[in-house]
């Protein structure tokens, strides 16, 4: 009969040539093996092997019994450390592949086992190596990745141990070690300040030990910096038994100690605080370790964490991949519900974002909250989300720390051989409720039963070293002893110190910074040249080689300099300064409304070509990036990115100005407030198309309102520039001014191609950026001052022609330029009215912001003009656009 199966038929060919020549040249099971077969052997493209018909079924249904334990061998798994482990499943018995009891002591043949890949097995050896390496306390899932040496990487690296690693004494015991200073620290906290909320970690404390292990193993294959996101569950512990952050500093936060007078801002819970350190291990080996803050929202921190790596990784821009591993503590059920891990996990391959893959721990409570997690997700695993990434997955018995220990190292060594991603999930459960004033018993009184009665791991892996001889009972209390002490003489020092904590650093400034954005004609002429060009022989597109010859002509005669032309020079000049530029969003390099052209491409060979990568010989990396379609994650990766990088101008983009709505848990919780609470800066700048052109209620507005009531303490920038040297100053002041905090711009759409939105060579040789800027008509003539910001400008300025009104432009709406408006004022001080014009509805726009300010530092009532209120932001019906637009004209003029 022909056979085309699963053997390697080449390996059994070339051995049936052996065993001819010499049947004891093939071992004893070979030649059992042979012995039972009549192998009509003929050369040809495809060899017929006549093997008899049961001996085949069998060999192939042991086969399918192997790739069976390889793909769902996690099924049988022993995992959850609160319920009996399973015995049996009907998928994985024998009998599911129709063997027998009398089958266990026959030879078999196994596909990739063994270090050379193939193995001769009697069926019960089978089942005990398939049993032992993928159904103990370890569950793997790693079938489903495409590529074929990553499975067979990983099914050597498992089998050849039987994934049972080989831990040294020494490495056993920093491991009780670790486990004790978890449970002593947690359980200190616990009867000293009673109620207190702190979010133990009691229940998954093999995480400790674990990060301790992936730190030293990292650090051992090249690892410098470590970047480290979690939510609040164990990151006290984790700061204080990772990070070493001494315990006087935690105990001072529990006993309140702060002295008013040295703290700036409004600070945060401790438990939601970030701390960094460079740490030496057991080996003198040095690694930094970065733990950012973090609020409450679980898992915005994902993107922010991969961000800061990658900047990390670009600072040194040799791509080395290795020396920075992102490690990101989950919650199961928040890994599973929140829709940003799914945008931060897309990211890990594309090239703008990738930071050589990131270790993803599940610290898996089995609850979230109350809620358990059959009413949390709708697949078996918390992890199933991450299947779509081509990555493995172990799901880890949560008090098997020598098992959790042996795959972390795995898991490491997989990420750095492969720069991609990998999932552990440590399967413990929850000692005490959401947090320590919480009643568990009020909605899970039968799992909380058996968490009552059941002992802490490290009296759980003392024991076993015990039995194991490792350590005996004197050792183990020798090290609690240890930690006691230092837990009491710490808290002791906090009570008796009145020493402030050390003050939070605020990023809060007085005023827009007063950088000298002007530049030298020579120097607009050289870049406009460099950067409106490509290199010899490049087939640029028709139309853009045409737009390239126009704004070179703008520039060279002095006029019509447009939008996407000054921003292009910003860039340029920005970059011949040697300061680098990162501008990511979706369709960034082209631009939404075909404006930008950052990277052109060859029309017959598809060649890539940045001009602005070649704006001058020392200049600064640009680097251009079209995102993948999401803003939550992508603006949370460049927040990120531009706290570890205040020397790179970051840019984010959004298609539209609303699309920033998808992302508002990064504004609110990181960029507006991340400079009070927590006293890191940014200097990240957010692009927001905006203005009312008929569009709909969606393509119109980019919330203005939302970023204005979120301004105090001059907590970033909010500018609405009219003009294209508004804008090339607003970015050069943004990227050289000495001023590091966010910027809000709110960019144009139709002006883009206005020709009254144009600006002259001296605009950016001889002037800098005006945070107002007011028309000249005389005061004598004048009877009313309109107030506005933006687009309207121009509508308002074209139906104006004389009328005795002057038109007064806010350019920057925050910080609030109260002096310059003041000085307006007084040149009007006869005028009659001063009214705010917007195109906006009246509880939209900048008009509630401008009146509160006018009335409190300036002492004036403004009128209004503007939409009425309204809870969209616009019609979608073009022709009632048309005649409000026209009302709002005709009503701020006549």
């Amino acid at each position: 009969m022909s056979y085309s199966g699963p053997w390697d038929i080449e390996y059994i060919d070339a051995l049936y040539g052996k065993w001819k020549a010499d049947p004891g040249s093939v071992g004893k099971d070979w030649s059992v093996f042979f012995d039972g077969f009549e192998l009509g052997y003929a050369r040809s493209a495809e060899p017929d092997l006549s093997i008899p018909e049961d001996r085949l079924r069998k060999q192939s249904r042991v086969e399918a019994l192997i790739y069976r334990y390889r793909d769902i061998g996690h099924l049988l798994s022993c995992l959850d450390p609160l319920v009996s482990c399973v015995t049996d499943h009907p998928l994985l018995n024998p009998k599911a592949f129709g063997l027998t009891r009398e089958d266990m002591t026959s030879s078999f043949y196994v596909p990739g086992a063994g270090t050379s890949g193939h193995k001769i097995m009697t069926l019960k050896e089978i089942l005990s190596l398939l049993r032992t390496t993928y159904c103990r306390s370890i569950g793997v899932e790693y079938m489903h990745l495409q590529d074929p040496s990553e499975r067979g990487w990983l099914r050597e690296k498992m089998e050849s141990c039987r994934n049972k690693p080989d831990l040294s004494r020494d490495e056993k015991i920093r491991i009780l070690q670790k486990l004790c200073e978890t449970r002593r620290f947690e359980q200190f906290l616990h009867k000293k300040y009673i109620g207190q909320k702190r979010f133990s970690l009691e229940g998954a404390d093999a995480v400790i030990p674990m990060l301790d292990a992936l730190v030293n193993h990292a650090s051992g294959l090249g690892c410098k910096t470590v970047v480290l996101g979690m939510a609040h569950r164990g990151r006290l512990n984790v700061m204080t038994n990772i990070l070493n952050r001494p315990y006087e500093d935690i105990f001072r936060k529990f006993e309140n100690q702060f002295n008013p007078n040295a703290l700036a801002g409004a600070g945060d819970v401790k438990y939601h605080e970030g701390y960094s350190a460079q740490i030496t291990l057991p080996d003198s080996r040095r690694v930094m370790i970065v733990l950012p803050s973090n609020p409450s929202h679980l898992e915005s921190v994902d993107p922010v964490v991969e961000g800061m790596a990658r900047a990390f990784i670009d600072m040194k821009r040799a791509g080395n991949y290795n020396s920075v591993l992102p490690v990101l503590l989950h919650g199961d059920a928040a890994f599973a519900g929140q829709g940003i891990v799914a945008e931060t996990l897309n990211m890990s391959q594309l090239e703008g974002y990738k930071t050589g893959g990131t270790i993803h721990v599940i610290v898996n409570n089995q609850i979230g909250y109350t809620t358990l997690p059959e009413d949390a997700r709708s697949t078996r695993y918390s992890t199933d989300i991450a299947k779509g990434l081509m990555v493995p997955i172990f799901h880890v018995h949560g008090e098997s720390p020598d098992a959790l220990i042996g795959i972390t190292k795995l898991a490491c060594e997989y990420r750095m051989r492969f720069n991609k991603d990998v999932i552990i999930d440590v399967i413990g459960y929850r000692r005490y409720g959401h947090n320590e004033g919480d009643e568990p018993y009020f909605t899970q009184p039968l799992m909380y039963e058996r968490i009552k009665t059941r002992p802490s791991l490290d009296e759980i892996y003392g024991k076993l070293l015990i039995e194991e001889e490792v350590i005996d009972r004197k050792g183990i209390n020798s090290i609690n002893k240890g930690i006691d002490a230092c837990l009491s003489g710490a808290l002791n020092t906090a009570r008796k110190t009145d020493a402030a904590l050390p003050p939070t650093q605020n990023s809060a400034q007085n005023d827009s910074p007063d950088a000298d954005t002007r530049i030298e004609a020579q120097m607009l002429t050289n870049l406009a040249r460099a950067i409106n060009s490509a290199p010899a022989g490049f087939n640029l597109h028709p139309k853009i080689k045409k737009l390239f010859e126009k704004r070179l002509a703008a520039v060279d005669a002095g006029n019509g300099i447009d939008w996407a032309n000054a921003e292009a020079l910003a860039f340029g000049a920005i970059l011949a300064r040697g300061i680098p530029i990162r501008l990511s969003g979706e369709d960034s390099q082209r631009g939404t409304f075909s404006q930008r052209h950052s990277v052109v491409f060859d029309m017959e060979t598809n060649a890539v070509y940045a001009p602005l990568a070649h704006a001058d010989k020392k200049q600064g990396l640009f680097t251009p990036i079209n995102s993948l379609l999401s803003e939550a994650g992508v603006l949370g990766f460049e927040y990120g990115y531009s706290l570890v990088r205040p020397d790179c101008l970051t840019i984010w983009e959004a298609q539209f100005g609303d699309f920033v709505n998808n992302a508002q848990v990064i504004i609110d919780q990181y960029i507006v407030s991340g400079g009070t609470k927590w006293g890191v800066k940014s200097g990240l700048v957010l692009l927001l198309p905006h203005g009312y052109e008929g569009q709909g209620p969606e393509h119109s507005s980019a919330r203005p309102e939302r970023f204005l009531a979120l301004c105090a303490d001059d907590n970033l920038g909010v500018c609405y520039p009219t003009t294209p040297a508004q804008y090339f100053h607003i970015l050069c002041r943004q990227a050289m001014g000495p001023i590091l905090k966010p910027l809000v711009i709110f960019t144009p759409k139709s002006l883009l191609r206005n020709p009254l939105a144009t600006s002259e060579q001296a605009d950016f040789t001889k002037k800098g950026f005006l945070p107002i800027i007011s028309d000249n008509t005389p005061a004598k003539t004048t009877k009313r001052v309109l107030f506005c910001t933006g687009k309207i400008y121009y509508e308002l300025k074209t139906a104006a022609k004389d009328k005795n009104v002057a038109l007064v432009r806010i350019e920057q709406l925050y910080p609030f330029p109260g002096g310059q408006i003041k000085k307006v004022i007084k040149k009007y001080k006869n005028c009659g009215q001063y009214t705010w014009v917007q195109e906006e509805p009246q509880n939209m726009g900048a008009w509630g912001f401008m009146q509160e300010r006018f009335k409190a530092a300036l002492g004036i009532d403004l009128d209004f003009i503007g939409r009425k209120a309204s809870s969209t932001p616009a019609t979608g019906f073009y022709r009632l656009f048309l005649e409000e637009q026209q009302g709002i004209i005709r009503a701020a003029l006549d």
